[in-house]
């Protein structure tokens, strides 16, 4: 009986656990069925991937600071959802190609005799009329360009190439090397000084007396880079200048230095001491050599100083002192090679100076070698040259990765807005600029928006390459207009109108293609101007005059004042909105004066907004003009190496580094 209860007892508990189980098992059913039906029109609505396993994963931890420097910033939030997308996106989209909104009539460039401006303005008449030719040409897909001409092939260079001195003199004084130099690369020049003549240059002769004239010979070979620009000026990548005579010192001397776009950097003088023991070495040997300097009749001194010195029979050492290794009407055989550090220049089988490589440049950028001043050339020999280059073709300085796409452009108004101003041909600095302070979070984020404005090129296919460049990175605002030096004014006020009225910026940045700029600081430089009020930012010019001969000459006709308005550098500046929305209003209605100097007439504008809206002006000077400065804002004429450079310092150091000066 006992057995008989206990089995009755244990049947009934598995009975109930069986039915209890089967409650646990609808419950959960009936939860599930909730939350199905909740969720499923959700997962319609923003489509699949909104529910990625990467949202749903742990995000790994970054153990050092480099990794959080590598990682992109992340975008602003999402304020909707896109209905015809699988994925979540801004309600901007990046802009693909756009052509500014700046509106241009006839008579906006129609212009009377008061206002000192007729050629100016018949010059934006003509490149606005060949602009729209030219853009409706490119819309329409009419112009062809020949593929075989820009395909992103090697070259096939000699290994060596020799010239004699009419061959040289024939060829404009400049021998072509088609793929630059390379390590261990030389070049020998058979050579002889003229005779020294008088200089009757103003800004060359410096005369003691007024009846006295200055004798001058001298020369310069310097090395060039001719593929690495189109249509200006090449940068000097070496530039060696032997001064016989007619140096500021009244001695012979060797001034080494580079130039880029027109900017030389700190000049390296040898002028016959030996440098320092303590000072760098390039490849062991020496900057600057010594020889004899005839101060006071010490070369025939040293001389005879020597010959006693033998006659006696000394056991001590001898130093040999030379002459200075360039004379009048004498040959010399120089010899430039390329060493691991610098370049070092041998006249006559004795080192004279060396000269180290500079940030910026490399040995495949010098593809010219060019000789002009006071020399007769009688031959030219290049030896050990590299015998392939990847081609100068624009494709090679774009990298088709979506990593430099700009990003999209927000809703509502953003912090700043910068308008680089740039040519249809610089393909290199426009990716320089994209790979280094583009980069920076607040850009990549949209808190702030960059945009290159270019203007149409002289050459077709140079358009065709730049629509294509404006498809795909959808960061370039073409101003229809033929481009011209003295018409950059007409971007500056594109810059103005779109960075108002399309992006409802607070702050409106100018600045140049070759210009690095540090985002963040250039934001709190703005922002210690009180809130509310109109601000002009810059290195400001005040009481400036305007040069009256030369190549930057400025006629009465143009500028009929005495005086510039205070004004800021154009590599870069910053403008309240309120400024730039008049700049634009005022273009529009036709009462905008123009000025072939794009700085000059913003602070003309400015001045003119100022007299009836009071303007903050904030004068910096790390808002730099030339070169690079420490702690800048701003640094102008960088290569697109150094912009690279820079960048790579900026993250890794945390601070701001210049790039060693050119």
């Amino acid at each position: 009986m006992m057995k008989k209860g206990k089995l009755e007892k244990c049947d009934m508990f598995v009975a109930l656990s069986k039915q209890r189980s089967i409650q646990i098992l609808i419950g959960v059913g009936l939860l599930y069925l909730v939350l199905v039906t909740v969720e499923i029109p959700f997962v319609f609505r923003a489509g699949f991937s909104a529910v990625s396993q990467e949202s749903l994963s742990r995000p790994n931890r970054l153990n050092i600071e480099e990794e959080l420097e590598e990682r992109e910033a992340p975008t602003r939030p999402l304020e909707s959802v896109s209905m015809n997308s699988n994925e979540p996106t801004q309600s901007r989209k990046p802009d693909q190609m756009v052509v500014s909104r700046l509106k241009f009539d006839q008579k906006m460039f129609e212009s009377d005799s008061k206002s000192g401006a007729t050629e100016l303005y018949k010059s934006a008449k003509v490149a606005w009329e060949v602009g729209k030719k030219f853009w409706k040409e490119l819309q329409s897909g009419k112009v062809r360009i020949n593929s075989e001409k820009v395909e992103n092939r090697s070259e096939s260079c000699l290994h060596s190439v020799s010239l004699t001195g009419s061959e040289f003199a024939a060829g404009g004084r400049v021998m072509v090397l088609p793929c630059g130099l390379t390590l261990g690369s030389h070049i020998t020049l058979v050579g002889k000084p003229r005779v020294a003549h008088e200089e009757h240059d103003a800004k060359i002769s410096m005369t003691k007396d007024d009846d006295d004239t200055v004798l001058v010979s001298q020369f310069k070979i310097e090395l060039q880079g001719l593929k690495t620009v189109d249509g200006e000026d090449p940068p000097r990548i070496l530039h060696f200048n032997p001064r016989l005579k007619g140096d500021w010192s009244g001695q012979p001397v060797i001034e080494q230095n580079t130039c880029y776009r027109m900017q030389w950097g700190s000049a390296q003088r040898c002028e016959g001491w030996k440098s320092r023991a303590d000072e760098e070495t390039v490849d062991d040997q020496v900057k600057c050599e010594k020889w004899i300097r005839d101060d006071n009749g010490r070369l025939e001194e040293s001389k005879a100083t020597w010959w006693l010195s033998r006659l006696i029979g000394r056991t001590k050492k001898v130093t040999v002192d030379w002459p200075f290794p360039f004379a009048e009407d004498k040959l010399f055989v120089l010899t430039l090679s390329a060493g691991f550090e610098g370049y070092h220049i041998n006249v006559d089988g004795r080192h004279v100076t060396s000269f180290p490589y500079r940030t910026g440049f490399t040995l495949e950028d010098a593809t010219g070698l060019s000789v002009n001043g006071d020399v007769d050339v009688h031959s030219v020999f290049a030896a050990s040259l590299p015998t392939s280059h990847p081609s100068y073709a624009p494709q090679q300085h774009l990298d088709l990765s979506s990593r430099w796409v700009a990003p999209p452009l927000p809703d509502g108004e953003v912090e700043l807005f910068i308008g680089i101003l740039s040519a249809g041909n610089h393909f290199s600095e426009r990716m320089a600029v994209r790979k280094s302070w583009m980069q920076h979070r607040l850009i990549r984020s949209s808190n702030v928006v960059a945009r290159f404005f270019v203007a149409l090129h002289a050459r077709k296919e140079v358009n065709v390459e730049l629509r294509k460049e404006a498809e795909f990175f959808g960061d370039i605002v073409i101003v229809p207009y033929m481009d011209n030096y003295d018409l950059v004014v007409l971007k500056t006020v594109a810059i103005c109108e779109y960075g108002v009225r399309r992006m409802s910026a607070k702050y409106i940045m100018k600045c140049d293609d070759d210009t690095f700029v540090r985002v963040d600081a250039v934001i709190d430089e703005a922002k210690k101007v009180p809130e509310g009020r109109s601000l002009y930012v810059g290195n400001i010019n005040y009481y400036h005059k305007p040069l009256r001969y030369g190549k930057w000459a400025v006629t009465y006709e143009e500028w009929p004042e005495e005086d510039y308005p205070p004004y800021a550098n154009g590599p870069g500046y910053i403008l309240s909105s309120d400024i730039a929305q008049f700049i634009a209003s005022e273009f529009e209605a036709r009462k905008l004066r123009l000025f072939k100097m794009e700085d000059v007439s913003m602070g003309m504008w400015v001045e003119k907004f100022n007299r009836t809206n009071p303007v903050e002006y904030l004068h910096s000077l790390k808002f730099c003009q030339f070169g690079c400065i420490e702690d800048y804002l701003t640094a102008h004429y960088q290569s697109p190496r150094q912009m690279l450079c820079m960048w790579d310092k900026l993250q890794t150091q945390g601070r701001p580094h210049c790039c060693n000066m050119r």
